[in-house]
C-alpha cells in the first residue's frame, strides 16, 4: 500500500466508534441495560445500538472506505459521500438513543426522536453503501474477500430498512397492519441482518484480506473460503427471507433462526480453518500484538458458537441467547476490531507521515509507532473481562456483569490512549518523528496522497 491514497475521514469514523464503545461500556458499568433490565427494554436497546451502530458499524465503514479500494485496485466511488454519511449516522444515532431514553423516562420530550433517528441512520448508511457498493460493482468479478463485503452491504440495507419500520411504528407515525406485525415479531430478523448479514460478513471479508497481509501468509487456498461464503450467505438469506415469510405464513420464526444458526456455525468452521491456516503457514514467525489479540478474538467466536448449544442442552434458554450475542459482539467482533485498530491506525499514520519521504529520509518501521509491551496487558484485561462477563450472564449476576464491564471499559480506554499516541507519533524516537518533507497527521482526518 505504499504510495496508496488515504481515505480522508477514516480516522473520524474510528474516533466516533471508540467513543461509542466507551459510552456503551460505561452504561453497562452503572447497570443500565441487560441483565439489570430485560432484553427488549429501552435501556438495553440504548446499549445495543451504541455497540452495534455507534461502535461496530462506524468502525466497519471506516475500515472499508480505506481498504476496499486497495482490495479491488480501484478508487472509491462517490468519495465525497464519506463525510455526509458520517454526519448523518452520528446525528441519527444520537436522535435514536434519545428516543429510547425518552421511552425509558430519562428524557422528557414529545419530539419524534425515534422516527427521525431511524430515517437519518438509514440515509447515512445508504450513502456509505452506495459508495462502497458502486466501487465493488465496477470491480467484478470479485475476489472472495470482496464478495463477503458485498453480501454484508446487502445485509446492512435490510437491517437499516427494518430499523426504519421499527422506529416509525414505535414512534407512532405509521400503523399499517403489515408494518406493525413486522415491528412486533421481526426483531430477530433485524438482529440477524445487522449482526450476521452486515457486521459478521464484512468482518470475515476484511480478515480474509488483512490476515494474509499482516501475517505474510498465502491467500486462502482451496474451497474452504467459498464454502464459508455459501453457508454464511445461506444462513443470512434463511434468517431474513425465511423469517419474513414466516411472519405472514404462520410458521415459527425461531425455527427458521435455528436453521440459519446451524448454517452459520458451519460457515464458522470453514472460516476458522482458514484462519488457523493463515497462522500456521505464515512467513512472519514473530507475531505482533494485533495478531495475538486477534487469536483471542477467534477463541471468543468459538465460544459464541459452542456455549449456546451447551446452555440450551441444560435448559438455559434466555442466557444462552444473551451469552452468544455478548461473545459475538464484544468477544469476537469488538475484540477483533480493537486488535486490528492497533495495527491499522499506525499503518495508515505511517503511510501518511512517512510514505512521501520513503527513500529520501530515515524513517521508522510501522511497529515502531507503538509500544506493544505497554499495550499487551490491556488487551489481556479486555478479553479476560469479556469472558468474565459471559460467566456473569450465565449465572444471572448483574453485579458480576457490571464488574466485568468495568474491566472492559478500563481496557478499552487504555487501548484508545495507545491509539492516540500512535496517531500523534508520541512513541517514535524524537529524531525520526517528523523528517523534512513529512506530513503531521491529524487525529480526525487524513491528508490524502491521491484522489480518493
Amino acid at each position: 500500500m505504499t504510495g496508496a491514497s488515504l481515505s480522508r475521514w477514516t480516522m473520524a469514523y474510528f474516533a466516533a466508534a471508540l467513543l461509542s464503545l466507551l459510552a456503551a461500556e460505561a452504561l453497562m458499568v452503572v447497570g443500565y441495560g441487560y441483565p439489570t433490565d430485560g432484553l427488549r427494554t429501552p435501556a438495553t436497546l440504548v446499549v445495543v445500538h451504541l455497540s452495534a451502530v455507534g461502535w461496530l458499524s462506524l468502525l466497519m465503514c471506516g475500515a472499508l472506505f480505506q481498504f476496499i479500494p486497495v482490495l479491488v485496485n480501484r478508487p472509491l466511488a462517490w468519495a465525497d459521500l464519506t463525510l455526509p454519511a458520517l454526519l448523518f449516522i452520528l446525528t441519527g444515532l444520537a436522535t435514536l438513543v434519545s428516543g429510547f431514553m425518552a421511552m425509558d423516562g430519562f428524557v422528557d420530550t414529545s419530539a419524534p426522536f425515534l422516527p427521525m433517528g431511524g430515517i437519518l441512520l438509514c440515509a447515512g448508511f445508504a450513502m456509505a453503501a452506495a459508495s462502497l457498493g458502486l466501487t465493488l460493482m465496477r470491480s467484478r468479478p470479485l475476489p472472495i474477500a470482496s464478495a463477503f463485503v458485498a453480501a454484508g452491504l446487502a445485509g446492512l440495507m435490510v437491517a437499516a430498512a427494518l430499523g426504519v419500520i421499527f422506529t416509525q411504528v414505535l414512534g407512532g407515525t405509521v400503523s399499517a397492519p403489515v408494518l406493525t406485525e413486522i415491528a412486533a415479531r421481526g426483531v430477530p430478523i433485524h438482529a440477524a441482518a445487522g449482526l450476521g448479514g452486515w457486521l459478521a460478513m464484512c468482518a470475515v471479508g476484511v480478515s480474509y484480506h488483512l490476515f494474509p497481509m499482516f501475517l505474510l501468509s498465502p491467500d486462502a487456498q482451496g474451497p474452504g473460503a467459498r464454502l464459508a461464503l455459501l453457508l454464511a450467505a445461506g444462513a443470512v438469506v434463511t434468517a431474513i427471507a425465511g423469517g419474513l415469510a414466516a411472519l405472514f405464513g404462520g410458521w415459527s420464526v425461531s425455527d427458521l433462526m435455528l436453521v440459519a444458526a446451524i448454517a452459520g456455525a458451519g460457515a464458522a468452521v470453514f472460516y476458522g480453518r482458514d484462519v488457523i491456516n493463515f497462522y500456521r503457514v505464515r512467513r512472519r514467525l514473530d507475531l505482533e500484538l494485533n495478531m495475538k489479540a486477534a487469536a483471542l478474538a477467534f477463541v471468543s467466536l468459538a465460544l459464541a458458537v459452542v456455549l449456546p448449544v451447551a446452555l440450551a442442552a441444560l435448559g438455559i434458554s434466555e442466557p444462552a441467547i444473551a451469552v452468544s450475542v455478548f461473545m459475538a459482539v464484544f468477544g469476537w467482533l469488538s475484540g477483533l476490531g480493537l486488535a486490528k485498530l492497533y495495527k491499522i491506525v499506525p499503518f495508515i499514520t505511517w503511510l501518511e507521515c512517512y510514505g512521501p519521504v520513503l527513500g529520501r529520509a530515515p524513517t521508522p518501521r510501522v511497529q515502531d509507532l507503538v509500544r506493544e509491551a505497554r499495550a499487551e496487558p490491556w488487551f489481556l484485561l479486555y478479553f479476560a473481562s469479556v469472558w468474565a462477563g459471559a460467566v456473569a450472564l450465565v449465572l444471572g449476576s448483574a453485579t458480576g456483569a457490571r464488574v466485568a464491564a468495568a474491566g472492559m471499559f478500563a481496557a478499552t480506554a487504555a487501548i484508545a490512549v495507545h491509539l492516540v499516541r500512535a496517531r500523534t507519533l508520541r512513541d517514535v524516537d524524537a529524531g525520526l518523528r517528523y523528517p523534512t518533507g513529512s506530513l503531521q497527521p491529524s487525529l480526525l482526518h487524513s491528508l490524502a496522497t491521491g484522489k480518493r
